[in-house]
């Protein structure tokens, strides 16, 4: 049995009959990176093993055996009171960088409770009317967040859900568990933005706080749609054992509902996709599109994006790239991110970006370069971590073709992109 990687992919590529030059025009590799890769001199990633999968006929076998460790998760540091944050970064190569935010941040939300303190009398006795101001509050921070940088919703996100947990302690039952539940999803929020802030041990913090705001505003089900976002966070870091085990933990729960069962079962898909398994991710993908189909009772804001229709086409694009099938990804993503409104800003350059990244690993460079050049305005303004991953992945797979006019003009503007903060 070969007992290196390289040696591996020249053994299934002889044994399929295709020659070294044939492999590498079909994978938009050059022969002379291919040969390396033979030789053990160069280390593929793992979309060169899955495309190789996929051409050679060998049922995620190559993939298999390059799978790395997953990546770590950031590491945490000092904690300044109530919400350290942290700003991940990558430089051009793709390296992640960990730096701390000024705890400014913080004051407003400290200074939201301050500022009930301080005005004394009575305490305030909240409405159903002025309860609906403080979700339209939170409905405006929602939108803004879909146009602009993290690090320009955190704040008054944060001083929104001190203000509300504060009510919260001051007001009897009901209203009480009314501020909690909106106060869950204040945090879940939180948790979100700052995932697109780069700080995922804040993220992960902020959800188990929203659970437990619900699950004292008497709404159990918030635990199992916390499963889902840590699902999410371990996708990103690129473990799809993770992802997939965390996903069915959401879904343990039959009560929580359609919708969460639903996201819980999409990400799951792509769990599946990351990890090579076809008939998992389809599967999967299929119970998503049912249940995100299903009308959800449910009251109050919507759990997860509310930004598209459509998400469960947009994920099967996302997905068939991860499974090692670029151009079908690509020709469904065309679609359907044509379809996300324009004010949808963050889910568009996500898509958009995922959609730049299949054209580019099909060896569409110049559609790939022109779909990049509509993103990179957009991808500045909200200024996401998550969204730079597939921009770094994008700067590495584009520099395979560094002698093309439309790549060398377009890569100073990337990489800046890449590491814009």
């Amino acid at each position: 049995m070969a007992d290196t990687f390289g040696a591996l992919l020249r053994q299934t590529r002889t044994a399929a009959g295709i020659s070294l030059g044939e492999l590498a025009k079909r994978i938009n590799y050059s022969k002379g990176h291919l040969s390396k890769i033979e030789n053990d001199v160069a280390r593929p990633n793992a979309m060169f093993a899955k495309l190789c999968d996929r051409e050679l006929g060998t049922g995620g076998t190559l993939a298999t055996a390059l799978a790395a460790p997953p990546s770590p998760a950031v590491p945490a540091g000092p904690v300044a009171g109530d919400d350290g944050v942290w700003i991940m970064e990558l430089d051009g190569t793709g390296e992640v960088r960990v730096s701390e935010v000024p705890r400014r941040q913080i004051l407003a939300g400290a200074g939201a409770m301050l500022g009930l303190a301080l005005a004394g009398g009575r305490r305030p006795e909240i409405d159903e009317r002025t309860f609906e101001v403080l979700r339209a509050t939170f409905d405006q921070h929602r939108a803004l967040g879909t146009m602009a940088s993290p690090r320009v919703v955190l704040a008054p996100v944060i001083a929104h859900l001190h203000t509300l947990r504060a009510l919260a302690a001051e007001n009897p039952e009901p209203m009480r568990a009314e501020l909690l539940q909106l106060a869950s999803r204040v945090a879940e929020y939180a948790g979100w933005m700052s995932q697109e802030a780069g700080q995922e041990t804040a993220a992960l913090r902020w959800t188990d706080r929203a659970v437990g705001y619900a699950a004292a505003g008497r709404d159990p089900h918030l635990a199992s749609f916390a499963q889902f976002r840590r699902a999410e966070i371990a996708l990103y870091q690129h473990d799809p054992v993770r992802t997939v085990g965390l996903a069915r933990l959401a879904q343990d729960d039959p009560a929580a509902g359609p919708r969460i069962l639903g996201l819980a079962a999409r990400v799951e898909a792509q769990g599946h996709a990351l990890a090579g398994d076809v008939a998992a991710y389809q599967r999967a993908l299929d119970r998503a599109a049912d249940l995100l189909a299903t009308r959800d009772p449910g009251t109050g804001p919507v759990l997860g994006s509310s930004s598209v229709d459509d998400e469960v086409s947009l994920v099967r694009g996302w997905a068939l790239y991860d499974v090692g099938r670029p151009r079908e990804a690509a020709e469904i993503l065309d679609r359907q991110v044509a379809a996300i409104p324009l004010r949808a800003r963050r889910a568009r350059t996500r898509f958009d970006a995922r959609r730049a990244l299949a054209h580019a690993v099909a060896g569409d460079v110049d559609q790939a370069c022109t779909v990049t050049r509509g993103l990179l305005a957009d991808a500045v303004q909200v200024d996401s971590a998550t969204i730079r991953l597939d921009l770094a992945e994008l700067t590495r797979t584009l520099r395979r073709w560094h002698t093309s006019p439309a790549v060398r003009e377009l890569l100073p503007d990337l990489v800046m992109t890449v590491n814009a903060r």
